[in-house]
């Protein structure tokens, strides 16, 4: 199995790299579905959510109030530690378990973990490659706005909360380049599998290193 670590910062063009590999062949495992799968009703994890924060955040139907909890935890770095401290040890558990299963499935498989706070939440993994999606500021700014329909004060605000882009260059092994065209992103990825699969053929899971 290869395994690849994708990240990037918001609106940087993460899911659009990770949706092309899928394209490929390559297993995708996307931490943000699983932060929303052990939280789904019933589960321990929204249980210790209602606990710590208050039921009020459980609608009636059972599923977590995302934008009651959201308007608690944003801007609140105590409060957002203390929800990642009940989310992030179950979301490690289901990945490890996701990871494993594609692993035994397809001994050769790619496995793409899209994962947007790999610096930031500490992964424990060893990654044959740590992939990275970087655009300017301006640009990512200008998508929220676009796309999400944030306004620049909010989307400002969700940059700053995260990694700035010095951490997860350090990291990084490929940095994918998604200021250009759609067409130019997916050259990149191109590329990119080009050098997983050759990587894969020549060294089993030999690390590879470089940018594109």
């Amino acid at each position: 199995m290869y395994l690849i670590g994708l990240t990037g910062g918001i609106a940087s063009g993460k899911s659009t790299v990770a949706s092309a590999l899928a394209e490929y062949g390559a297993v995708v495992v996307d931490a943000d579905r699983l932060a929303r799968e052990v939280v789904e009703p019933g589960t321990p994890v929204l249980a210790a959510i209602a606990t710590e924060f208050g039921t009020a955040l459980v609608a009636p139907d059972g599923a977590l109030d995302r934008q009651a909890l959201g308007a608690i935890v944003f801007g609140d770095p105590a409060a957002l530690a203390r929800l990642n401290a009940i989310v992030h040890p179950a979301v490690r558990s289901l990945t490890n378990e996701r990871i494993r299963a594609a692993g035994l499935a397809n001994p050769s498989a790619v496995v793409v973990y899209d994962v947007p706070l790999l610096v930031e939440a500490a992964v424990e993994h060893w990654f044959d490659l740590v992939v990275v999606t970087q655009a300017t500021p301006e640009t990512r700014m200008q998508r929220m706005v676009d796309l999400r329909r944030m306004s620049q004060e909010d989307a400002a605000q969700r940059i700053r909360n995260q990694a700035d882009d010095a951490e997860r260059l350090a990291i990084a092994d490929v940095v994918i380049d998604t200021d250009g065209t759609l067409e130019d992103t997916l050259r990149q990825v191109d590329e990119l599998w080009e050098r997983v699969r050759s990587a894969g053929s020549s060294a089993g899971t030999e690390s590879v290193g470089g940018r594109i």
